[in-house]
Formats: C-alpha cells, sequence, structure tokens
C-alpha cells in the first residue's frame, strides 16, 4: 500500500481547523485591504464597503477551495491561499472614480478572468523559462517585497495616527518573542501552530493594554449573502478592460512565481499542465469576483511563507482555510471578531513568515551554480529592480498607467527582468560564439549548473 504524498495527507479534524485559522489569521488582513482601498477611493457609505468585505471573504473562500481541490482542469492542487491581488487596486480606483464606476470595474474583471482562463495553457508552455536561478531569484524578491507589509503592521498600521509608537513596536516584537519560544521550545505539533499561538497570545496581552476592542462585533449582522450584481449590471468599457488586462498579465506572472515557490517547499514540482491548471482557477476566480461584486484573485504569497515555515504541506489544511473564510463570508459578526485582531499582532507573526519566503529563496539558490559565469548578475540586478517600487513606491509615478501597473509589484518586476537576464546570459551564444546547444536548452545557449537541469535535480 502507497503512502499519500504529503500534500494529499489529511491531517486530523482538530490539526485542519488549527491549521486552517492559521492560514486565514496571516493573509485576513491583506484580503480586506483591496475592497477598504477601492471603497473608500469611491467614497462609499459604511453599508456597501461592509457588502464589499463580506463579498470578498465569500469569494476568498470558493477561489481557494477551487485552487486547492481543484476540478477537471480548474485548480493546482497545492496549498495555496487565493486572495485579491493588490496589482489591480490602482486600476480599480481609477476606473471607479472616473465616471464608469463599479459595474465598469466589474465588466473589466470578467472579461479580464475570463482571458487568463484563455492564456493559462500558454503560460503553462513558458515553465521552461523558470530555472532554479529564476525560481529562487523569484521566492527571495516575493519574500523581500512582503517584510515592508508586516513592518507597518508592526508599526501599527499605515496611515494610523499612532504609526510608529514604541508600544506597537513592543507588542509586534512580544508576538515575534512568542512565536519563535513557541517553534523553538514546543512539542511538533504546537509549534506547528506557532503563528496561531502568537497571535492568540498577543491578543489577550493587546486587549487589556487598549490595542483593540470589540465594539465592531456588536453591530455586525449575524448573516450576510451576496447577491450577483449587487451594485448593477456590469459595463464593457474598453479603456477599463485594456487596463485590466493588463493587470491579468501581472497577475498570472505573480501566480506563476508563487505556485513554484510552493511546489519548490512542498516536493511536489509544478509542472506546465499544473501551472497551467492553477492558472485557470486564478481566471474562474476573477469572473467568480466580477460577478459576486469582488475583484480579480491571485495566490496570495503571505501564506507561501507560513508553509515554508510550518512544514505543514497538506492542501486540505489550506482548504479547510477556504471553508472559514467561506463562513466568514457569509457570518459578517465572524469577520468582525477576526478583523479586531490589532496590526502590530500581525506585524510580529508576519516578519518571521515572510523572512521565512526570502529564505526559501536562498535554499532554492544555493543549488545554481555561480562560479565562473554571471548568474550573479543575473540574481543581482533582478532583486535591484524588484526592490525599486518596494523601497521607493514612487519612482514610477510619471510613467503611463500600463507601465506602472506591470513595474510598480515588485514581484512582477523581478520576475521579467530575471526572465529577460536568464535568456540574455545563458541562452543567447556565447562570447566565444560557439554557439552549441546543450541538450534541453534552448538553441545557441551555453548553459551552467543549476540554470537548466531539472529543478528535481537542482534543488
Amino acid at each position: 500500500m502507497t503512502t499519500a504524498h504529503p500534500v494529499d495527507a489529511v491531517p486530523p479534524a482538530r490539526q485542519l481547523a488549527a491549521f486552517g485559522l492559521q492560514h486565514v489569521l496571516a493573509m485576513y488582513a491583506g484580503a480586506v485591504a483591496v475592497p477598504l482601498i477601492v471603497g473608500g477611493a469611491m467614497k462609499l457609505p459604511p453599508a456597501d464597503l461592509a457588502y464589499l468585505i463580506t463579498a470578498d471573504l465569500l469569494v476568498c473562500g470558493v477561489a481557494t477551495l477551487i485552487q486547492c481541490i481543484g476540478f477537471w482542469r480548474f485548480g493546482v492542487r497545492l496549498p495555496i491561499m487565493q486572495g485579491c491581488t493588490f496589482a489591480a487596486v490602482s486600476p480599480m480606483v481609477l476606473i471607479g472614480t472616473t465616471g464608469g464606476g463599479l459595474p465598469a470595474i466589474y465588466g473589466s474583471v470578467i472579461v479580464a478572468g475570463l482571458a487568463i482562463v484563455l492564456l493559462a495553457p500558454v503560460f503553462g508552455r513558458l515553465l521552461r523559462f523558470f530555472p532554479p536561478l529564476v525560481t529562487g531569484t523569484v521566492i527571495l524578491i516575493i519574500g523581500l517585497s512582503l517584510l515592508p507589509v508586516a513592518g507597518n503592521w508592526a508599526a501599527g498600521g499605515a496611515g494610523t495616527a499612532d504609526f510608529g509608537e514604541p508600544r506597537n513596536i513592543a507588542l509586534a516584537a512580544f508576538v515575534l518573542a512568542v512565536v519563535l519560544g513557541v517553534q523553538r521550545f514546543a512539542p511538533v505539533f504546537l509549534g506547528r501552530i506557532a503563528v496561531l499561538i502568537g497571535i492568540a497570545v498577543g491578543l489577550a496581552v493587546a486587549v487589556p493594554f487598549g490595542f483593540t476592542d470589540f465594539g465592531g462585533v456588536s453591530q455586525a449582522d449575524w448573516l450576510g449573502i451576496s447577491t450577483p450584481f449587487h451594485f448593477g449590471a456590469p459595463a464593457f468599457e474598453f479603456s477599463a478592460i485594456a487596463s485590466m488586462l493588463v493587470v491579468a498579465l501581472v497577475t498570472m506572472t505573480e501566480t506563476t512565481g508563487d505556485l513554484i515557490a510552493v511546489g519548490e517547499m512542498t516536493d511536489r514540482r509544478v509542472e506546465p499542465r499544473s501551472l497551467a491548471d492553477g492558472l485557470r482557477a486564478d481566471g474562474l476566480s476573477t469572473v467568480l469576483g466580477g460577478v459576486f461584486n469582488t475583484f480579480p484573485y491571485t495566490a496570495y504569497a503571505q501564506n507561501v511563507g507560513l508553509v515554508g515555515m510550518t512544514r505543514v504541506r497538506s492542501r486540505w489544511v489550506v482548504a479547510t482555510a477556504g471553508g472559514i473564510l467561506v463562513l466568514l463570508g457569509l457570518l459578517p459578526k465572524l469577520g468582525a471578531v477576526v478583523a479586531a485582531i490589532p496590526a502590530p499582532v500581525l506585524g510580529g507573526a508576519g516578519l518571521v513568515m515572510f523572512g521565512t519566503v526570502a529564505a526559501s529563496g536562498l535554499r532554492t539558490l544555493a543549488g545554481v551554480d555561480f562560479k565562473g559565469n554571471d548568474n550573479l548578475t543575473v540574481v543581482a540586478v533582478s532583486v535591484a529592480v524588484g526592490m525599486l517600487p518596494v523601497g521607493v513606491p514612487a519612482i514610477y509615478e510619471e510613467f503611463p498607467d500600463w507601465f506602472r501597473t506591470v513595474m510598480n509589484s515588485g514581484i512582477s518586476a523581478g520576475c521579467l527582468t530575471a526572465i529577460v537576464l536568464n535568456l540574455l546570459f545563458n541562452h543567447l551564444p556565447s562570447k566565444a560564439g560557439s554557439g552549441v546547444p546543450e541538450p534541453g536548452c534552448l538553441p545557441g545557449g551555453g548553459v551552467e549548473k543549476g540554470v537548466e537541469q531539472p529543478r528535481e535535480e537542482a534543488v
């Protein structure tokens, strides 16, 4: 009798619930941020904002279930959380505030989702352009680009009145210490829910010190059901669709990096077919987002770090998290309880999770040969380009919208740079002009160890 791969193994029910809740807490703040930003920019009334959030949580859960469990050719069947992409925020704010409103946003989101479904097989065939040199660099950039998010949380949340106050940093540091302490000294099972324990202990400390209150819980409804086209029939405007199609290409690039990263962490390598299945699930979820009053969906990098840190590889754990999100979307009162967790608590946990993603990228790069070639240049320039919009957010302010959509995402900017530089240095004819292709490589390229050898051997 063959043993199930850890990705397909089903842990006991109590572990499923604990691990799943941990994933929800890791991504909740990011999940609700997109509807809050877009709705706030459009000056929607509080009731509409609350509706956007519950709709988002519901579709987040459904999208996660599609990605983890899968059906037919939809879903990568790996532990991948789905959530609203931040790459779409700027275009959606522009569409929503220049006369098109929410119907124009949803029309463009539906078209973008259909485009992702159609383009998924094409992206699947591009997997050969992601050798360990590129994947390690992309995973490293994903982790580094997420660290400022954790930093903002630790300081109290961007834009808050008490941003950067020592007590916020102290609470985040306390949570980080609890997470590390549990992971180091507690039994194995507790070590795997170190983030959940850290958040719970941090919340217990935060309440008496006045970091948060649960006043919003009593005001929230018990039941909230999202109905299709709640804000009106979708409007299909050419300019809105064009900008959202650019977003679709960006999110496909980011999702490719995330899927490969989780594949490396779980020892189930992503192949062209499974990559296409994962992207196809993204597209279907995005279409559902346009129908059920929410936004484009993508794999959430926040949870990639949690998979690497806890070493819990079961996709059923994340599917359980998807089920919890569905409940939160249907029961706004539960969502209000989770929303009451203060940002510094999430920041302390985020530092170790996002740092784990970056460390996983370094581990993949450890299998790449850097002697006598230009691989170091590929990594150096790709990381530099990927970090530019993270360190200097306004660097591309004067550029056209389509350019900013692509390059304002450090992940997509760094990923595209790594692919191009790998082709430039490792696939074009060498300086000696030999032009003799190595087996399994693109014509004319000199190839280094760990660049084009299969990931199964290189990692």
